[in-house]
């Protein structure tokens, strides 16, 4: 890719970022938002979470090694969803998802 190349993508990629984020907050600055709205932009944060996570638990590849590797994320998810579900700290979450990862792939 030659540097003008480069320049080009850049500068479109920088302006179609504008338009797409910046244009809208200045559109509805100072104007309220229906409660409707205001509730579906909560669900954005935990639908991007859930999209990472479900990326990094799912592959088309998972099973390649072996059943247990490919089985191994899914198990210390459960393990984490239960922590979660028990103590609603993220803490422990955070702790128990490790300490589960690394017990697990002793087995």
């Amino acid at each position: 890719m030659t540097q003008t190349q480069f320049l080009i993508l850049w500068l479109t990629s920088f302006a179609f970022i504008l338009v797409c984020r910046v244009l809208p907050a200045l559109a509805l600055r100072g104007r309220p938002l229906s409660p409707r709205v205001t509730e579906a932009l909560g669900y954005i944060p935990p639908a991007a979470f859930a999209a990472l996570v479900a990326n990094d638990l799912l592959s088309p590849t998972m099973f390649d090694t072996g059943v247990w590797p490919g089985l191994m994320p899914i198990v210390a998810a459960g393990i984490v969803v239960l922590v979660a579900w028990r103590t609603r700290s993220m803490l422990w979450c955070c702790v128990s998802g490790v300490v589960a990862y690394v017990l697990l792939s002793l087995i």
